[in-house]
């Protein structure tokens, strides 16, 4: 469990802590604000239009992210009949997350290649920041409800097909797989080739 890292490694701790919170704040903001910029402000009217993290937690799922290092935040409110584009529009939205946490994970990451850090805390601290965010980008990804993904799947399908309804009946059995999917495949085949061809580095943890 993630809290155990806190007694062993508390300094390591706090820094999956702040990227944790410094990616999920961007990530439900990225939500909000392409929500808005495509014409629904209800996420702004929700007080959502924030990259503060707090405005985005859910009391029971934020805590499990800290202790379990698994979790959920409070989903961002849209209404896609206010969308300018109602056919498009949620698919926008729904990939506005996953979209943020490449970009941050692609901004630091390009620093890492680039720059000469010496400094062996912020090098380690940036390196959890592309890590974490890599694995939320790729994980919201998967076309599983509620994730993020699955606003871009059942976009493409038929609005009555029976594969839509079986798809969010079985999300809740269906996160099982996702997170199995994440510990075999995820993690050492997609986000750890990704980490590499950002930075230029191995995993350093």
């Amino acid at each position: 469990m993630l809290i155990e890292l806190l007694f062993v490694n508390p300094i390591f701790y706090l820094m999956v802590a702040i990227s944790i919170l410094l990616g999920f704040g961007i990530h439900e903001y990225s939500h909000a604000q392409v929500a808005y910029f495509l014409g629904d402000p209800t996420a702004k009217y929700a007080g959502r239009l924030t990259i503060n993290p707090l405005a985005h937690f859910d009391p029971f799922g934020t805590l499990l992210i800290f202790i379990i290092g698994i979790g959920w935040g409070k989903p961002v409110p849209f209404n896609p009949y206010n969308l300018k584009n109602q056919k498009w529009g949620p698919a926008l939205v729904g990939l506005a997350g996953p979209a943020s946490n490449f970009l941050n994970a692609l901004m630091v990451g390009l620093l890492l290649r680039f720059l000469e850090i010496s400094n062996p805390a912020l090098l380690a601290f940036f390196s959890i920041f592309v890590w974490i965010n890599l694995i939320l980008g790729v994980f919201n990804l998967l076309p599983i409800p509620p994730l993020d993904g699955s606003h871009i799947f059942l976009t493409i399908l038929p609005p009555a097909s029976e594969r839509v309804k079986l798809l969010l009946q079985a999300g809740p059995f269906l996160i099982i797989i996702a997170l199995l999917f994440m510990f075999y495949i995820g993690f050492p085949y997609i986000c750890s080739p990704l980490f590499y061809l950002i930075t230029g580095m191995p995993m350093p943890f």
